[in-house]
């Protein structure tokens, strides 16, 4: 290997390890995933499929992570991409997981005309997993409610 090709693989690997070693606030260069339909099916459940591939919604009260109160993040379920601290999450009544703030630059939003009023979906940045959505009725200081599937994401303890 001549030295040019070593001290870029090396720049690489320094790269990577800082991503890895990255806090889930970090931040972090964010690499797109791609896959097929097939590949993702093997990857989820049919549930979690249905909401982050096909833009389903799980039924309300359904997710286990209403309940959580531990100190932690929210992580992509498709991809482990944390998207939400603890400190962020409230009850708001919904039935579902929300949290008033996401981790800057891991959701991209797009309007939605599902119901034929427009609403601002939210994404994982990294595999584009369908999340939720987002509203103007959360508490402050950002008034937002980021209200999510709660099968669309993953819990990691603190």
């Amino acid at each position: 290997m001549k030295r040019r090709e070593f001290v870029i693989v090396l720049g690489g690997l320094f790269a990577l390890s800082r991503a890895a070693m990255a806090g889930p606030e970090d931040a972090i260069a964010i690499e797109k995933i791609a896959l097929s339909k097939e590949e993702w099916k093997k990857r989820l459940s049919p549930e979690a499929y249905s909401v982050l591939r096909e833009e389903g919604t799980e039924r309300a009260g359904s997710s286990p992570l209403n309940a959580e109160k531990r100190k932690g993040h929210y992580a992509c379920a498709g991809c482990d991409l944390p998207l939400f601290m603890s400190d962020k999450k409230y009850e708001s009544g919904t039935g579902w997981p929300s949290f008033w703030a996401p981790i800057e630059g891991r959701l991209g939003t797009k309007t939605d005309y599902k119901i034929i009023y427009p609403r601002t979906e939210y994404h994982c940045t990294r595999c584009g997993g369908h999340q939720g959505h987002v509203f103007d009725d959360g508490p402050k200081p950002t008034n937002k409610r980021y209200c999510n599937n709660g099968v669309a994401l993953k819990f990691v303890p603190a």
